[in-house]
């Protein structure tokens, strides 16, 4: 646990189970990748599956095409979500850094299909991704008041 002084709120550093349930209690989240050496930044609605982040997208996106070039291994990404009160700034935020793959098994892109509704129109959001979440940090940050006394 962090402890922030220079403000009545205070900082909890989660355990990687807390911060993964976290995560799967919201449905948007932002994918960050690499395209053309340079950091991207994407909105998706996601769901958590079997510990795995899975979103839709369609064919021709740029991580799509990227996971599929890096078709064994995945490629390198990060996701955040977060749940943040912006009066207030409380809340709690989830980055989780793993493996992009495309779900190319034609069973599971169908289960994964009837799992996830796309925010916008299905036309063409054809395509899954799922990330195995390699490391997890989340935080939560609450009122100094509602935090119990350091052990």
């Amino acid at each position: 646990m962090t402890r922030d002084h220079a403000t009545a709120h205070q900082r909890i550093d989660l355990d990687s189970a807390v911060a993964l349930r976290l995560l799967g209690s919201v449905s948007l989240g932002r994918i960050v990748f690499t395209r053309q050496a340079l950091p991207a930044i994407r909105p998706v609605h996601h769901v958590l599956d079997h510990g795995d982040i899975v979103f839709r997208t369609h064919e021709g996106a740029a991580l799509t095409s990227h996971a599929e070039e890096a078709l064994g291994t995945g490629v390198v990404v990060a996701y955040e979500a977060d749940d943040i009160e912006p009066a207030s700034h409380l809340g709690w935020s989830v980055v989780v850094t793993g493996y992009a793959r495309l779900v190319t098994d034609p069973a599971e892109l169908d289960r994964v299909r009837g799992l996830l509704q796309p925010w916008m129109p299905a036309e063409g959001m054809d395509q899954a991704v799922r990330i195995r979440p390699e490391l997890v940090f989340g935080v939560l940050l609450a009122e100094a008041d509602d935090m119990p006394p350091p052990l």
